[in-house]
């Protein structure tokens, strides 16, 4: 049977598409990597921490799908496939698989340790999808890639986790007010 989408959770995976695409535009380049910094794994994460596994994949499906067609919503306003087969390609790709996979490691319940651990988790797919993916395209070698691609991120992505983390805890309970199958247990308060 299909799950019918209620207009507030439309709304909600529009907004966060939304805020992953203005993410986007909060970027740093470094001069060392192809990477810049963003602020999209802040979002990918809130993603995951709010919707559920499917909707949170939908979610960045979308966004995925709004850069390819030609819309500026990648890292730095840029857009179209080529970004895609380029060397931050990957970086996007394990965006969607890490959103899938925080999403379902949260569970059902509001839980600051078992998100703040599922956020853990999920960062290190995106790195295990996106530098070798760079390495890839770019002919670099391994060391040099995890140099570019893994080591500058580490220290904001966990200020980053534990950011989304807190910032979603109190969110949870608005964006998931309507879900019946949300449990007064899994709204109140730790």
């Amino acid at each position: 049977m299909k799950e019918k989408l209620s207009a507030q959770e439309l709304t909600t995976m529009a907004l966060l598409a939304a805020l992953l695409c203005v993410s986007s535009y909060i970027s740093i380049p470094l001069p060392f990597s192809l990477v810049p910094i963003t602020a999209q794994t802040l979002v990918i994460n809130m993603v995951a921490l709010l919707l559920k596994p499917k909707k949170a994949g939908i979610t960045v499906l979308i966004w995925i799908l709004l850069g390819i067609i030609g819309l500026p919503v990648f890292s730095g306003g840029k857009a179209g496939f080529g970004v895609i087969a380029g060397p931050t390609g990957g970086y996007i790709i394990g965006y969607l698989a890490a959103v899938i996979l925080i999403a379902m490691m949260k569970g059902k319940k509001n839980r600051f340790l078992r998100n703040l651990i599922s956020v853990f988790c999920g960062i290190p797919i995106i790195y295990a999808i996106g530098f070798p993916w760079m390495k890839l395209v770019t002919n670099m070698d391994w060391k040099a890639a995890f140099a570019a691609g893994v080591l500058p991120f580490i220290a904001g992505d966990i200020i980053k986790c534990i950011t989304a983390v807190s910032v979603c805890k109190p969110l949870y309970r608005i964006v998931n007010a309507a879900d019946h199958s949300v449990t007064k247990e899994s709204l109140q308060h730790e």
